[in-house]
């Protein structure tokens, strides 16, 4: 069985990573399955595309796309150029998308009109928000997937809704949980931890990215002048992303507490969020890690594809209003946050689970 795994963004390769490495157990085994890794490059800046390569122990793709950045339009298009050559180029049995980013709905796409089965890591999630261009991803990727690989019975249940069939559904728990739980001894102090002072649980974290957030100059400062007030005197560690960076640029925000600073690898990244007093976020991704670690974690969304985050797990959503901001805040400097607790199956093995689940399938 020969699969194409498809990785296109920072949030993919956390996911590819123990995928790849369960493929390899079963290739040890014996099994006659191989794969071939396909980089969209939609992701090109060091910090957000090789770094997670090199930490990860992700073996280096087979072929890089490099479409770099451009419109959703010009994005899209520029992956599915070149992914359908990679396929005439390289036929295969199965292409393996995960996430919910362009990469994986365009890849889809093109897999599906090659005549090539699809299968989904991630499948089924859904925020309900389709200002989102994740939301849109989803949902074109999950309207043509043939196997449908989740992370919670939430996920489960949007699919069953769209009348797909239960035996093509998988449960299998959350492979980005898995890279977290096999790299937490790994996780590596950042040199900005010395040059800033910090101490265990004495600052915040804060990541940005989403249009809702930071494509509006006068709320972005807004939001950021309110957090930072809130805050004390915490320092605010702030991992600029590049669409975020140009927007900064133009606006006064000069506060002692807050700090820019360069894109981290993830093994920094995530020494930051495991040690932080609390993260403010409008990521997906890293709700599901502060949920894990048991971090404080305040949502500048108003909704979410990962509501189990919200249920049972560290995660609250306050979009930009300025008195759930100032609520949420109020929980956590008199001690009162929630405890959370772990989603089933997220346990460091959906990727077996995964590999296991596609042998069975292929009979391999």
């Amino acid at each position: 069985m020969n699969i194409t795994i498809v990785a296109g963004a920072r949030p993919n390769f956390m996911k590819i990573a123990p995928i790849i490495e369960a493929i390899e157990n079963k290739k040890k085994d014996g099994v006659h399955i191989n794969y071939r890794l396909v980089h969209t490059g939609q992701h090109y800046d060091k910090n957000l595309s090789d770094t997670f390569f090199e930490e990860l122990n992700i073996p280096f793709p087979d072929n890089n796309l490099d479409v770099k950045s451009g419109t959703q339009a010009e994005q899209t298009a520029a992956i599915m150029i070149g992914f359908e050559k990679e396929l005439e180029q390289n036929p295969c049995d199965l292409v393996m998308v995960v996430g919910d980013v362009t990469s994986t709905m365009a890849c889809t796409i093109v897999a599906k009109k090659a005549n090539t089965k699809v299968t989904h890591i991630e499948a089924g999630i859904r925020s309900g928000d389709m200002k989102m261009p994740e939301e849109i991803n989803r949902i074109v990727t999950d309207s043509l997937t043939d196997y449908f690989f989740t992370t919670s019975i939430y996920a489960n249940e949007n699919l069953t809704k769209l009348g797909i069939s239960k035996s093509n559904i998988f449960f299998v728990g959350n492979v980005m949980i898995d890279t977290l739980l096999k790299n937490e001894t790994r996780l590596k102090k950042p040199m900005l931890w010395e040059d800033l002072g910090l101490s265990n649980k004495k600052y915040l974290v804060m990541t940005l990215h989403r249009p809702s957030n930071v494509d509006e100059e006068v709320l972005l400062k807004k939001l950021i002048t309110q957090i930072i007030t809130l805050a004390k005197d915490y320092p605010i560690i702030f991992p600029v992303h590049p669409r975020t960076k140009k927007l900064l640029s133009s606006l006064d925000l000069n506060f002692n507490n807050l700090h820019y600073v360069n894109p981290l690898g993830y093994l920094e990244f995530n020494y930051l969020v495991k040690n932080a007093f609390a993260v403010l976020t409008d990521s997906g991704g890293i709700t599901e890690e502060t949920t894990v670690l048991n971090v404080p974690c305040i949502t500048l969304r108003d909704s979410t594809e990962r509501p189990e985050t919200c249920d049972i797990g560290t995660n609250v959503l306050v979009g930009n209003d300025s008195k759930k901001i100032e609520n949420a805040f109020k929980l956590l400097f008199s001690g009162s946050w929630k405890q959370g607790t772990v989603p089933k199956l997220w346990d460091g093995s959906a990727s077996k689970r995964i590999v296991d689940h596609l042998q069975g399938i292929y009979k391999l």
